[in-house]
């Protein structure tokens, strides 16, 4: 059985899920969704996680002497699952592959980056790794970096095999290129002031009440169309758009998960702020999930990465991984 934190979603993760919405948020199917890219370029702070001796001795006191509420509220960010438990992906053969060439970028931090070590890094580096390591094809794999905007026409011109940094798919490119199942989703989410007395810690409890977002942004259409009684603030920027609501100008936030949960953990909102519980995926205005691009015709490919990805997930790995660099979770 999946344990979940109490979030007010729009899509059904792959139908499987029941509704979980409330009386003022419409149901939608959950579909995969990419926030755009440009959005989350960010300076982060990696965080380990690095379990402990003796670990289910202390959780096993832990459950027998601990409320359920303050369990609940200490307990490590869960990542959703894209792929059914029971769902069991064939292994294609990858026996006469010679090598597998992933490209990506080093300007997307915690996604891809340069470390201060000058070696490539990141979340999506971590997946390339691990999807080789489960292919058992380590030794055939390399994993090189170019300027985002030339990854396309690299992977067009066989100069790799895969493109596993955070592209954008659109219609237009699905016409081009393949692409694998998602393997994690960019939510929006809501912020508020901790100096703001709200009648619940959830969507519902700012109806009336002032939201920023910044204008001209998906963040904002989709805060009009799915929080009509919520009263939308428009900001210029993002920077306008924090310092409000730390100002207490504005009860709460509305913008992209990533940023608002690095952003609160951080020194910069001098714990002012924190997160409310619900994360909203639509694909209609945030697009589809984090994949991995391919050329058309690699089919088998493709089916390897699939399969790769739902043991990842069944295993646990990909949720270490999300850990790593999402210490504060997104959902």
């Amino acid at each position: 059985m999946i344990a979940w934190r109490p979030v007010a979603v729009f899509d059904l993760a792959l139908r499987i899920f029941p509704d979980t919405h409330d009386s003022d948020t419409p149901s939608l199917k959950w579909q995969r969704m990419l926030t755009p890219r440009q959005i989350i370029l960010m300076q982060f702070k990696l965080a380990s996680f690095n379990p402990k001796g003796f670990r289910d001795f202390w959780l096993s006191l832990a459950l027998f002497l601990c409320p359920l509420p303050l369990l609940a509220q200490q307990s490590a960010p869960s990542l959703p699952l894209l792929f059914d438990a029971r769902e069991r992906l064939a292994k294609p053969d990858l026996s006469t592959l010679v090598r597998l060439r992933f490209l990506t970028s080093v300007d997307f931090p915690p996604f891809n980056f340069m470390d201060q070590n000058g070696k490539l890094s990141g979340f999506n580096v971590d997946i390339a790794r691990e999807i080789c390591a489960e292919l058992e094809i380590a030794d055939k794999c390399q994993i090189q970096a170019l300027p985002f905007a030339d990854l396309k026409d690299a992977l067009a011109a066989s100069q790799g095999d895969a493109v596993i940094a955070g592209v954008a798919v659109g219609e237009e490119l699905r016409r081009q290129f393949a692409f694998s199942r998602p393997y994690l989703m960019l939510p929006a989410r809501f912020a508020r002031n901790l100096k703001t007395p709200l009648k619940g810690d959830n969507a519902t409890s700012l109806a009336d009440r002032p939201v920023g977002v910044v204008k001209a942004t998906a963040h904002e259409a989709m805060l009009a169309a799915y929080f009509p009684k919520i009263k939308a603030v428009p900001f210029d920027s993002k920077e306008a758009l924090l310092a409000a609501l730390k100002e207490g100008k504005v009860d709460a936030a509305f913008a992209d998960a990533l940023q608002l949960s690095f952003w609160v953990s951080s020194q910069a909102s001098a714990k002012c702020c924190a997160l409310l519980d619900g994360s909203y995926i639509s694909e209609h205005f945030l697009g589809e999930g984090m994949t991995i691009m391919l050329r058309q015709k690699d089919d088998v490919l493709r089916s390897a990465f699939d399969h790769a990805l739902a043991a990842l997930s069944r295993s646990g790995r990909l949720q270490e991984i999300y850990l790593r660099y999402f210490p504060y979770g997104l959902y």
